[in-house]
């Protein structure tokens, strides 16, 4: 087989490859629905997205690991920037600043921040002695690094975002080694100070979504609007659909954002338990690969980033489909290769061409002990 395939092509890894193609064809396949039977305006530009993406992650994958540590506090500081121009002069769109316009195209620097910041602190406790992974140092420094960003996507505001790059930074600070009674400290306190945050730190709408995760019905055509239509059109789907292009809630305008946040209520109404079944099936082929990658790494440094990457990916499927489900409040984060949207198919598609680089990393080294 060697002989036939180029080498190139031969040793990529299409046991995931394979499975994101079908994912994102399927996607397509959803956002053409959502159209109402067209291929514009959300098909065509997701899969020229993620073509463009795909050869970004390919270039990513090529890059040498000196490269990419060296680049690691620059690309942190960079972004970070970004977070505080976007602050200063960010574009304005939906009640929220989010957004930095380049002329060329616009972009929104936090979701840049979610693999950027698992990267740093891969870098971080990699450099670090083993003998002070138990020290406040292990624990200050990091925290800071998570809570600088974090603190101005809150001023966006966009809670979603400032949970992921959170999520992926505390991941990585577990896998680390860092003591176990300071994440349960963490946890408690976390837990202490809810009230405290739900009331003076959300903004009224903020407070209002996650009051309607747990009784939608008692305003169902106000603030349990959305995920009321997203659980009818869910449950509507039965075991295997209404049919492709058939789907009333998304065709008859009943369910909002058909093609973003709710496309798994779009997908599932039309293709049924089975085409949910299928899409967290593609979901966790990639998420193990991802880990299979992360477990053979040889090194901290490249073990840490990709458990990292994996966490970021894992952070946008959990949360929205626990959303669409009516199980956590609807918070603005897409489905991974399906949701239309330039943002997040730029993040998971650095996190996919992170977890390459890495497992090209594990394919040409050495053997022998972990390096730091």
């Amino acid at each position: 087989m060697s002989s036939v395939v180029p080498a190139p092509i031969a040793r990529q890894p299409w046991g995931m490859l394979i499975p994101l193609l079908l994912l994102v064809a399927f996607g397509a396949a959803v956002l053409y629905s959502a159209a109402g039977g067209s291929m514009q305006p959300f098909a065509t530009s997701h899969l020229i997205r993620f073509s463009v993406f795909l050869v970004m992650a390919a270039i990513i994958a090529s890059l040498p690991r000196e490269f990419v540590r060296l680049m690691t506090y620059p690309a942190y500081i960079v972004v970070l920037l970004m977070l505080v121009a976007v602050e200063a002069m960010g574009a304005l769109r939906g009640g929220s600043q989010r957004w930095l316009d380049l002329g060329f195209m616009v972009l929104q620097p936090s979701e840049l921040m979610k693999p950027v910041i698992v990267v740093t602190l891969a870098q971080f406790y990699s450099t670090l002695p083993v003998g002070l992974i138990t020290s406040w140092r292990a624990l200050l420094v990091p925290a800071a690094l998570i809570a600088l960003p974090v603190a101005f996507v809150l001023l966006q505001p966009d809670l979603g975002t400032s949970l992921a790059i959170a999520f992926g930074g505390a991941v990585v600070m577990l896998l680390a080694g860092l003591p176990m009674r300071w994440f349960v400290i963490g946890g408690v306190g976390a837990v202490v100070a809810a009230p405290l945050a739900f009331f003076f730190g959300l903004k009224e709408y903020q407070q209002q979504r996650v009051l309607t995760m747990f009784d939608p019905e008692a305003d169902a055509l106000g603030a349990g609007y959305h995920i009321t239509q997203s659980k009818i059109a869910i449950g509507s789907g039965g075991l295997f659909g209404k049919g492709f292009n058939n789907g009333s809630q998304s065709h008859l305008n009943y369910l909002p954002e058909p093609h973003t946040d709710f496309v798994f209520a779009t997908m599932a109404e039309e293709w049924g338990l089975a085409g949910g079944l299928f899409v967290i099936a593609v979901f966790s082929i990639i998420l193990r690969w991802g880990l299979k990658v992360a477990r053979e790494s040889r090194d901290r440094f490249a073990s840490l980033l990709a458990a990292g990457m994996v966490a970021t990916i894992f952070f946008y499927i959990a949360v929205n489909l626990l959303m669409v489900m009516g199980m956590a409040p609807v918070v603005g984060i897409p489905l991974p290769f399906m949701s239309h949207g330039g943002s997040s198919m730029l993040t998971n598609m650095i996190c996919i061409g992170a977890l390459m680089m890495v497992n090209r990393w594990n394919r040409n080294a050495p053997r022998g002990g972990l390096a730091s």
